[in-house]
C-alpha cells in the first residue's frame, strides 16, 4: 500500500501555544479504545486526574470539557499536561491524528491537512507551487488497481492541469471547469442566506455571514486556486460510490469563492477559511445540506 499527500503536507507543525483558535476547546474529544486502556494504568497525580476527567457516557470515552468547553488538560499556558506529563505518544488517537484527513483507495491511502486548523490553512494558502502529490510511504506490496478509481484520477487530474494553468486567471479556469461539467454560477447573496439557515457553532461565523458585503479585497490567483485544489483533493474522492461528482466539483469551486469573498484582507482570508472549515467540513448535518444543495 502507498501512503501519498500534497508536497506541503511534510512541513506541517502544530504552533501548540502560540495557536489562537485551538483545538482543544469547543471540541468533544473522543479516546480510542488503545489509549483509553492505558490512561486506565497511569498511576500518580496524572493518573487520578485522567480517572476524573473522562466520562464513559456515549458511544465512547470521552474528556468532560470545562469552563469554555476546554479540554480539562488544556493549561493556562495552551499547553497539554497529558503531553507534557507523559509524552506524545501517550495522546488519544484524534490529538495525534488532528487536522490530518484520510481518503481510502484499492491501492493508496491519501492523507491531507484541514483547514480548521490556523496553521495548516496558512500553509496550504501560502504554498507558491502547484498543489502536487508525493509518495510518502510505499510498503512494495503491489495492490490490484481499480477501473472505477483508475478513472476517477484521470477525471482528477483534468480537473488539477485546468485549475493550475496559471497562463489564465483564476476566474477563466473556474468558468472552464463549469462548463465542462455544466455547472451554473451561484448567487453569493443567496447562497450566503441559505449558509445562515444551517446549524452555527460560532457565533462568529454568523457575523461574518450577516456581515457580507461586495469587498474591495480581491485574494492571490494561487490562493484561490490552492483553494479550489484542498477542497477537490478532501471531498472529490466520496463522490466515486454515489455519483456525486459534479456536485462535489461545485462544491470546491462554490466553497472557495465565498471564503474569499467574504474576506477583507489576506489574514482575513487564512480566518474565515478557518471557519468555514469548522462549521461546514467538521459538521457532518452542514456538509450534506450544502452538497444537496449543490445538485
Amino acid at each position: 500500500m502507498k501512503l501519498y499527500a500534497p508536497q506541503y503536507y511534510k512541513d506541517f507543525a502544530c504552533i501548540a501555544d502560540k495557536c489562537r483558535h485551538s483545538c482543544c476547546i469547543g471540541w468533544e474529544i473522543d479516546i480510542d479504545a488503545d489509549t483509553y486502556a492505558y490512561y486506565k494504568t497511569v498511576s500518580g497525580a496524572i493518573g487520578a486526574r485522567l480517572c476524573e476527567n473522562i466520562s464513559t457516557d456515549g458511544d465512547a470515552p470521552h474528556f468532560v470539557l470545562g469552563q469554555d468547553e476546554r479540554c480539562p488538560f488544556l493549561n493556562a499556558s495552551g499547553l497539554c499536561d497529558v503531553f507534557t506529563a507523559l509524552g506524545e505518544g501517550a495522546l488519544c488517537q484524534i490529538c495525534t491524528d488532528h487536522p490530518r484527513y484520510r481518503n481510502f483507495y484499492a491501492d493508496r491511502t491519501e492523507i491531507g491537512l484541514g483547514l480548521c486548523c490556523e496553521a495548516a490553512t496558512k500553509l496550504i494558502l501560502t504554498c507558491e507551487e502547484k498543489m502536487q502529490l508525493v509518495l510518502l510511504e510505499d510498503d512494495g506490496v503491489a495492490e490490484e488497481t481499480d477501473e472505477t478509481e483508475e478513472a476517477f484520477f484521470a477525471f482528477r487530474a483534468r480537473l488539477f492541469e485546468e485549475l493550475q494553468n496559471r497562463e489564465k486567471p483564476v476566474a477563466a479556469r473556474r468558468q472552464a471547469i463549469q462548463s465542462m461539467l455544466g455547472l451554473n454560477e451561484t448567487d453569493m447573496a443567496q447562497r450566503v442566506q441559505f449558509y445562515l439557515g444551517l446549524e452555527v457553532l460560532d457565533v462568529s461565523w454568523k457575523k461574518r455571514l450577516s456581515s457580507y458585503t461586495e469587498n474591495a479585497y480581491v485574494a492571490s490567483d494561487i490562493m484561490q486556486e490552492q483553494l479550489i485544489c484542498y477542497f477537490l483533493y478532501r471531498h472529490l474522492a466520496d463522490g466515486i460510490d454515489d455519483g456525486s461528482l459534479p456536485a462535489r466539483v461545485a462544491f470546491a469551486l462554490h466553497a472557495a469563492q465565498l471564503i474569499c469573498m467574504l474576506a477583507e484582507s489576506e489574514e482575513d482570508l487564512f480566518d474565515t477559511a478557518r471557519m468555514y472549515s469548522a462549521e461546514i467540513e467538521y459538521s457532518e448535518e452542514n456538509l450534506e445540506k450544502v452538497l444537496e444543495k449543490m445538485n
